[in-house]
């Protein structure tokens, strides 16, 4: 987002430059990322930054013990010493993230990219985009879903059991629901066995759908949700039900076309 440059602390734009000195980690082993960050936000806020890479460790040591600080990188604005990347965003308004604040955003970015990929590949299979995509959207989020749990199936597991109905009668289920959930979407992409797709599809997205149901709308719990996997701050609820509900819809509808097909 482009700087309002009416803040306070933006330099006017018809006048020159204000400078900015920053100092940062730049070894040949460690090229520090916030000081990166830190030289793009004050080149994007106006200022003409007069870069000091410290280029080893004992010169990145003295330059610490000489100002008294403890970490790179270090902003000057003038005669002012700003400080560090988080203080640099405070300076400019611009709030830090806290990392344990519910965020939506995964999630989000999980769909949009399924959404998108399906309609690419309905565009490759049939050159049109039609309802058909829908089968490829969903399976598409499935293994992404599942990608999400399978990074870390220990944490994935652990969450999950505060929830889950047949996980918490039967731990192993917790273990294996992230192969099963990939698998059905793998073999739904494919379009093959279907007889094996859709009943997992369907088991696992039910036995979800009543679960959530049950810890959020019954019971009243405030719980994380597992579905982005492990040490996800996406709160049990909306999204945790629209997973399941959409492979159980999906499971059923796959299922319903197998039949017609088979009577056919």
């Amino acid at each position: 987002m482009t700087p309002d440059i009416t803040d306070r602390h933006a330099p006017p734009r018809d006048k020159a430059k204000a400078k900015a000195r920053l100092y940062r980690m730049a070894t040949p082993d460690h090229l520090c990322p916030f000081g990166l960050k830190s030289k793009a936000m004050l080149e994007r806020w106006g200022y003409d930054v007069e870069d000091h890479p410290l280029e080893t460790r004992e010169e990145t040591d003295a330059f610490m013990q000489e100002h008294g600080v403890e970490t790179t990188p270090q902003t000057w604005i003038g005669t002012e010493r700003i400080g560090g990347y988080d203080d640099l965003r405070a300076f400019f308004g611009i709030p830090l993230r806290d990392e344990k604040a519910t965020t939506y955003q995964p999630v989000i970015a999980t769909f949009a990219l399924a959404a998108l990929m399906g309609l690419a590949v309905s565009w490759l299979a049939t050159g049109a985009i039609t309802t058909a995509a829908l089968v490829p959207i969903i399976a598409i989020a499935m293994c992404i879903l599942a990608f999400q749990k399978l990074r870390d199936v220990e944490s994935f597991s652990t969450m999950f059991l505060g929830y889950d109905l047949l996980a918490r009668r039967r731990v192993e289920y917790a273990y294996a629901y992230p192969f099963l959930e990939a698998a059905a979407g793998l073999l739904m992409l494919a379009g093959i066995a279907t007889w094996l797709a859709a009943p997992i599809a369907i088991i696992i997205g039910g036995i979800g759908a009543v679960s959530v149901i049950k810890a959020v709308y019954i019971d009243k719990r405030e719980l994380k949700c597992a579905c982005m996997g492990g040490g996800s701050n996406v709160p049990l609820g909306f999204v945790s039900l629209t997973e399941n509900l959409m492979m159980l819809g999906m499971g059923l509808y796959m299922a319903t076309q197998a039949a017609i097909s088979a009577a056919s």
